[in-house]
């Protein structure tokens, strides 16, 4: 039975700029690195894990609610972003979780439902990776591309439309370009960050 006092009992961070919505769930609670970015309207529930220097944007869902959710080093969920699970209850075996690597960039408005990226892979604007579902180190999936249940993007390579297909192999300055993103996501949410403390003393 679902404990929806569970569900609504937020957390309550150390740091002032932590302000998302974060909740516990059947005693499973997030885990987030200090350093690590949580937008103030993103809402994180349940066993979710974001590594050191991970970003969740501005109202992103992170719903760790049948399964695990971990977000691995430098990896940025953007804005408007759903990562979900598969539950046991909706007929996954004891459920499915959803496994980001280091270095990933989802881009706005995305949908990882209870699949697999790999370290360096790229999941563009608006497009959806649906369950049991792999993408594989130094890969990328195109905007707005409808990745369907159980593909593989192999490493290196660009997968694209709806459904996605293998389009063609990318360059060496596209697979640089994955790396870079993370890192810029890492200064972006530090300005953030340093933004929204200093609001926040103002206020005081």
């Amino acid at each position: 039975m679902l404990r929806l006092a569970a569900l609504r009992r937020p957390l309550v961070f150390r740091n002032v700029w932590r302000r998302s919505v974060c909740y516990e769930h059947h005693d499973e609670r997030p885990k987030i690195e200090d350093a690590a970015f949580c937008a103030k309207t993103a809402s994180v529930v349940g066993e979710v894990e974001l590594a050191e220097d991970a970003s969740v944007w501005y109202n992103c869902v992170l719903r760790g609610d049948g399964a695990a959710i971990r977000i691995g080093r430098r990896t940025n969920i953007q804005d408007g972003s759903v990562v979900h699970v598969d539950s046991d209850r909706l007929g996954s075996r004891k459920g499915a979780p959803t496994v980001i690597g280091d270095d990933v960039t989802v881009g706005h408005m995305a949908l990882i439902h209870a699949a697999t990226l790999m370290d360096r892979s790229f999941v563009g604007m608006n497009a959806t990776v649906m369950s049991h579902c792999t993408m594989e180190p130094d890969s990328m999936l195109a905007a707005g591309a409808l990745l369907t249940g159980g593909k593989t993007v192999g490493s290196g390579e660009l997968w694209g439309g709806s459904p996605a297909k293998f389009m063609r192999k990318l360059t060496p300055k596209e697979i640089a370009f994955i790396p870079d993103s993370a890192a810029a996501y890492v200064d972006f949410a530090k300005s953030h960050r340093a933004a929204d403390n200093g609001a926040a003393d103002d206020r005081h």
